[in-house]
């Protein structure tokens, strides 16, 4: 049997960087525009994101701290999840930048603001997937005493979903084509996903018909 490396997280890891967000990885990246009480556009990346229903769809991020992001979504109740893709790595990487709350990331990243249908805050026009959402939860994380942390949770509801046609193949989302990239570990480790590595696997319990 190998050596293992335990530790309680509590009393630190002992290691040059935290290997938590090198296990769970790689993730989605959330790509979240908000709009600020004096109209300003923020847009801003986080790793801790993930899909977490299908009827209806609810996705969610965790901010480690309270940031513009999630003050915008306490305020207005909205925001949009806009895909990440690996053409749009620097920009995303751009938008990651603290700044001070009245500076219209849109513009500082390039970005072009993409009227939404039924939310206020704008889709990023070169993202070809974007989420409008409707906020379900909004949260303060607490440890396993009960105590709070500085992270906050939001969850929130798809309420219009933006698709490329491009994407689309046969009637199936292409998640090749649409080339996402998604959060590795470490400081800087992206990755992105290929055909090379794809397989195909149904579960013994499900049809066609039922996925």
């Amino acid at each position: 049997m190998a050596p293992t490396h335990s530790y309680e997280p509590r009393r630190g890891h002992r290691l040059a960087h935290d290997p938590l967000n090198s296990i769970i990885a790689p993730r989605p990246i959330g790509w979240i525009s908000t709009i600020g009480p004096d109209g300003t556009r923020n847009i801003a990346p986080y790793s801790f994101f993930n899909l977490f229903n299908y009827k209806p769809p609810i996705i969610g991020f965790t901010s480690t701290g309270w940031k513009d992001t999630v003050a915008n979504i306490e305020e207005s109740g909205e925001f949009v999840w806009n895909l990440a893709t690996v053409p749009l790595l620097k920009v995303m990487n751009e938008t990651s930048a603290e700044v001070p709350s009245d500076v219209d990331e849109f513009a500082l990243g390039g970005l072009t603001p993409e009227p939404s249908t039924l939310v206020a805050p704008p889709r990023v026009a070169e993202s070809p997937v974007s989420f409008e959402c409707r906020v379900t939860k909004l949260f303060r994380h607490t440890n396993a005493t009960g105590q709070a942390v500085d992270a906050w949770m939001v969850l929130g509801e798809a309420v219009m979903v933006h698709l490329d046609e491009t994407l689309i193949v046969d009637g199936v989302y292409d998640t090749v084509v649409a080339n996402p990239l998604t959060r590795g570990g470490g400081p800087v480790d992206y990755f992105w996903i290929d055909e090379e590595h794809k397989l195909k696997m149904r579960r013994p319990d499900k049809s066609h018909d039922d996925i």
